[in-house]
């Protein structure tokens, strides 16, 4: 899809796509505080939890190069708007279910959502961001997971004491819709290549697949999404097992998401100030790592003030966490190859991301289960940030040189 490099919307046009990626992202963090409820009402496992936390990323599993394709055809700012009425869709459907099934389905819908948001979002920063703001605007987009899952872990936390489930569910389907309008009127129309240049499309897609950079960098990604989404997708579950009661199990949760955010920013207003992006990674695994360990192999509940120093650590590991995709968002426009397709980068990085959050609270509930409590979740932790550094070691960034803010290219 040819797009101009040259921001083309009013100065503050990304906020509006910042805003429509934390409404989807409230799609996903609605759930976590939602799960006793969700176990009690619907009786389900805790493997069946598990999956219940990843299916809305099955989409963009499966479907991220299609989405992009889409993109190509019909243009990203349609794509986006399409993908919040598919939000609203899935979860005031998801209100009604009666059983696991019907949830699981209404889940997949909102997957199909979430992945046009998020595919969608950073060429859109990209179109409407003034140069100066670009990598700023690309921080607070890779901070959306984050803002999401602090306003959803907390607002939930607090909603779900005095209403059903149910209410919850409908409510965050009117949020999913709020952003439309405003993406409509701020957001510049789409320039797309039609059906006729579909073959073009298609080539370009071709060229992004075949080369090994977008892989590589998607398979990182998904080191980083895999634990990260395990833990705190399972942290409210986690307290209220450890004897915590009331609000503060979602409250805490959501402190721990909104660390993430806060690293996220704050490391791309490092880069900004001229600190190489991709010396970041690597110390951001190690300590993820570190972290993790002494979180979850440490058993905190018989020592004084342990669930203190756990949340510490907790925060600590989402904290550095978040400088992960700040780093790897501002490398996407070096890694597509050349006569590429920006969209299909995205989506290719989207799908493997998005593998990485759908197999992560699964893989964690199902060692939870086998082990008989929580601590076995640093196994997890520690071999996927280990596979996570060997990768990040391969990346090969097409311009060597720094990218200017207005041209590079990031994925979600």
């Amino acid at each position: 899809m040819a797009v101009s490099s040259h921001p083309t919307g009013t100065g503050r046009s990304w906020v509006v796509v910042v805003a429509a990626g934390v409404a989807a992202g409230l799609q996903v963090w609605k759930v976590p505080p939602a799960l006793p409820f969700l176990r009690h009402d619907l009786s389900l496992s805790l493997v069946q939890a598990g999956t219940l936390l990843g299916i809305v990323q099955l989409a963009g599993m499966l479907g991220g190069l299609a989405v992009s394709l889409l993109a190509e055809l019909i243009g990203e700012r349609r794509c986006l708007s399409a993908g919040l009425v598919l939000l609203f869709l899935g979860s005031a459907g998801g209100g009604f279910a009666w059983s696991a099934g019907p949830l699981l389905v209404s889940r997949a819908v909102e997957g199909a959502g979430f992945i046009l948001v998020a595919v969608m979002g950073p060429g859109l920063i990209r179109r409407t961001a003034p140069p100066g703001r670009f990598t700023t605007a690309m921080g607070f987009w890779g901070a959306y997971q984050g803002i999401s899952t602090f306003a959803g872990l907390i607002v939930g936390a607090l909603a779900l004491q005095v209403m059903p489930w149910r209410v919850w569910w409908w409510g965050m389907a009117v949020i999913a819709l709020l952003p439309l309008p405003w993406v409509l009127a701020r957001v510049p129309r789409d320039h797309a290549g039609g059906v006729r240049g579909a073959a073009d499309a298609l080539a370009r897609i071709g060229r992004t697949v075949r080369a090994p950079a977008p892989w590589t960098a998607g398979l990182v990604f998904a080191c980083y999404t895999l634990p990260w989404m395990a833990v705190v997708g399972f942290l409210p579950t986690i307290y209220r097992d450890g004897g915590m009661t009331g609000s503060w199990p979602g409250v805490l949760s959501a402190v721990v998401g909104a660390a993430n955010a806060v690293g996220s920013v704050a490391t791309a207003a490092l880069m900004r100030r001229g600190l190489p992006t991709r010396v970041l990674i690597v110390p951001a695994f190690v300590l993820m790592a570190v972290t993790s360990v002494l979180a979850f192999a440490v058993h905190w509940n018989g020592l004084p003030t342990g669930t203190a120093w756990q949340f510490v650590c907790v925060t600590v590991f989402s904290l550095t966490g978040g400088a992960i995709p700040a780093t790897l968002l501002r490398m996407i426009g070096e890694l597509t190859p050349v006569g590429g397709s920006a969209p299909a980068t995205m989506g290719l990085i989207q799908q493997l991301f998005n593998a990485g959050s759908f197999v992560g609270p699964t893989l964690a509930a199902w060692l939870a289960t086998r082990t008989g409590d929580w601590h076995s979740t640093w196994w997890l932790t520690c071999a996927c940030t280990a596979v996570g550094i060997a990768l990040s070691r391969r990346l090969r960034p097409r311009v060597k040189t720094r990218v200017p803010d207005a041209t590079a290219v990031p994925c979600a």
